[in-house]
């Protein structure tokens, strides 16, 4: 059986949750809300996963896929949920929240404009995605194929310490006339 501090403790963190939601006034991808999140009141990712999963299954909190990135935003349920509730968001939470929030959303936002990931297709197949997002558009993208896992790998580690080198060389090698 749950006791009671536990069950005080999930709902104030449906209710930052919610909280944090509703400040956006947008969409975030499921990674930038935990960042947000754990930083504020430093949860474990499955915790913040099953937070969430309860407020997605009680249509507080809806999701979607935009460009193949699934997101995340806030419902009508869920703001006249935390209307209701906001209370239960002790006040030093709540300072916390607002404080951690901005700084935090511009580091997401920062992260997410350089976008690399690796999705295995067999044990010695890979398709790499990387690309550059800005105010939640595209603006360039590539897709390849690895015949290995570190190799793939390596290819998502160097496209996120280096899109800024090799972006402008693959736009110069294809402005070329040769």
């Amino acid at each position: 059986m749950k006791s009671n501090s536990d069950n005080t403790a999930l709902a104030e963190n449906k209710v930052l949750i919610l909280y944090i939601l509703e400040q956006i006034n947008g969409e975030i991808i499921e990674d930038g809300l935990f960042k947000i999140i754990s930083s504020i009141n430093n949860v474990n990712y499955f915790y913040f996963k099953q937070v969430l999963t309860d407020l997605i299954d009680s249509k507080l909190v809806g999701t979607y896929t935009k460009d193949e990135e699934p997101l995340i935003r806030i419902t009508s349920e869920g703001k006249n949920a935390l209307s209701l509730t906001k209370e239960v968001l002790p006040g030093i939470l709540k300072l916390k929240a607002d404080n951690v929030f901005k700084q935090e959303l511009l580091s997401i936002e920062e992260e997410s404009s350089v976008i690399a990931e690796y999705t295995p297709k067999s044990e010695n197949d890979y398709t790499i995605k990387c690309k550059i997002v800005e105010n939640n558009e595209t603006i360039f993208e590539v897709k390849t194929y690895a015949g290995s896992r570190e190799r793939a790998k390596r290819i998502v580690d160097n496209w996120n310490k280096n899109a800024q080198e090799i972006y402008p060389e693959i736009l110069n090698l294809l402005l070329n006339d040769k």
